[in-house]
């Protein structure tokens, strides 16, 4: 299997894993947190669905520049948005993966703030740490505040103490 094609297959298990998570989010409880500095439970996934959407960028683009005094994070205004965004997010993933070469994997991508670079590796190297290192953190994250609000967990790669499939 070449690279694409396994970070394809993982990017589908990750995405259908990441689904199931955000779809047991109450909407009664968008603007919950566990701690006063913590992300809100809406913040929080929002945030792991746009990075999801960096993608097309980080795979057609050769680099990304966010100014912070501009920038507005992407926030949902309810579950239901929020699981149509995922789902228009993973389709132009899955179209971005599947469209690029495995030699592009290869070369470098950049990220910038405000013009400033932060970092810059390979991108396929930056696919990996973004779009499914750092949002399988914040799905993590998110499984603890489901917890914390009493709903059953979904299970990652094994069963919850909530469901044992």
């Amino acid at each position: 299997m070449n690279v694409k094609d396994s970070l394809i297959a993982e990017f589908e298990r990750e995405a259908q894993t990441t689904r199931k998570h955000l779809e047991r989010l109450p909407d009664d409880k968008l603007n919950w947190r566990p701690h006063e500095k913590s992300f809100t439970a809406v913040g929080l996934v929002s945030h792991l669905v746009e990075m999801i959407g960096w993608a097309d960028s980080i795979l057609n683009l050769d680099e990304l520049d966010i100014d912070p005094a501009t920038y507005k994070p992407y926030e949902a205004a309810s579950v239901a948005e929020l699981l149509k965004t995922f789902d228009d997010n993973v389709a132009a993933t899955r179209k971005a993966l599947e469209s690029v070469a495995d030699a592009a994997l290869d070369q470098p991508w950049r990220f910038k703030s405000a013009g400033q670079l932060f970092l810059e590796r390979p991108r396929g190297e930056i696919f990996r740490d973004i779009v499914l290192s750092h949002v399988t953190h914040h799905r993590g994250q998110f499984s603890v505040y489901l917890r914390l609000l009493d709903v059953p967990v979904p299970p990652s790669y094994g069963p919850t103490a909530d469901e044992q499939d």
